[in-house]
């Protein structure tokens, strides 16, 4: 089983903008896979289900993204505890949960695959970190990363829509991270 979540904030109004790479990934793998996102309340995500993987889209902001991460991994019985309520810290989830999000510490236009590290000042990976108490999972790095953050504050930035141009090189940089890292298991 593998849980790939996209990073994103949920609405209209944050449609392609650059922190939602992680919702703009976790489509293009609905759209080349032939799914359809549902709604799940009981984890507060639109998912889609392929054979035993499920792509998800939590619909709380970026900073709360852990909170789906844990109902989910909780629910299917894939974080380790030490006693019935105590969980293992530092788990190794690299094989079960990718987490795909915007970096503006890599170049627009590239990736970075990672595992077992830090968030880097990113909100939504630092939650998820917190509320699981591993950062041994793997993540799909989105370069957000130009010329223009130094021109504004960093929360201004990242929620700034693509233009047309840009969009066209975000979408070939997804492609090529996710044909080349992330293929779902077919049994």
């Amino acid at each position: 089983m593998r849980i790939i979540i996209g990073l994103g904030n949920p609405g209209e109004q944050y449609k392609n903008t650059r922190h939602n790479a992680g919702f703009m990934a976790v489509d293009f793998l609905s759209k080349k896979y032939n799914l359809r996102w549902e709604m799940n309340k009981k984890f507060n995500a639109l998912i889609c289900k392929y054979e035993n993987n499920f792509i998800v889209k939590p619909l709380g902001f970026m900073n709360n993204s852990g909170q789906t991460a844990n109902l989910i991994l909780s629910y299917y019985k894939l974080l380790p505890k030490k006693l019935k309520f105590i969980r293992v810290k530092n788990s190794n989830l690299s094989d079960i949960l990718t987490v795909i999000h915007d970096d503006v510490d890599i170049d627009f236009g590239k990736y970075k695959i990672a595992v077992n590290s830090r968030s880097a000042g990113h909100n939504g990976v630092q939650s998820i970190i917190n509320y699981l108490k591993t950062t041994n999972f793997q993540r799909v790095r989105i370069g957000i990363r130009s010329e223009n953050m130094n021109k504004m504050p960093l929360e201004k930035f990242v929620l700034q829509k693509f233009n047309s141009e840009e969009l066209q090189t975000i979408t070939f940089c997804i492609k090529k991270a996710l044909n080349t890292e992330i293929c779902l298991e077919h049994h």
